[in-house]
């Protein structure tokens, strides 16, 4: 985990992902902490209907629609844009091809109903393969 996060430029959040790291994560100093010191510096892109502000150190909310601000985070410079979390979130830029990697870390737990991670209106995609031999 500590080497996928540190592969991250730069973090793009929904709103309850965003509350609860940004109630978290600030809290952990020790430099020690590699997963911590990324998410403490790097920046932090967090879409939401309902804030006004984010306080949490490099994070800025995005303004507008969520699928055209990712768009045009996408073609900046500055590494690999990472979603932790932030279910809902996921659910738009999947229906909108905005995800070019997956990587799904599951911890198994069963504990009745919960949400789909490929929903509804989910695009088809098969996965890369490489050429036959």
């Amino acid at each position: 985990m500590t080497e996928w996060t540190k592969r991250a430029g730069a973090f793009l959040l929904g709103r309850k992902t965003y509350e609860i790291f940004a109630a978290s994560w600030p809290k952990s100093t020790d430099p020690a902490d590699e997963i911590a010191t990324v998410l403490n510096t790097r920046p932090k892109f967090v879409a939401s209907r309902t804030l006004d502000k984010v306080t949490w150190n490099n994070s800025h909310l995005l303004k507008g629609k969520v699928a055209e601000e990712v768009a045009k985070l996408k073609t900046e410079d500055g590494g690999e844009i990472q979603v932790h979390g932030s279910g809902d979130l996921l659910q738009t830029l999947l229906q909108r091809d905005l995800i070019d990697t997956l990587r799904i870390w599951q911890f198994p737990l069963v504990i009745g109903t919960g949400k789909r991670l490929f929903g509804e209106g989910t695009i088809p995609r098969g996965a890369i393969r490489s050429p036959p031999h």
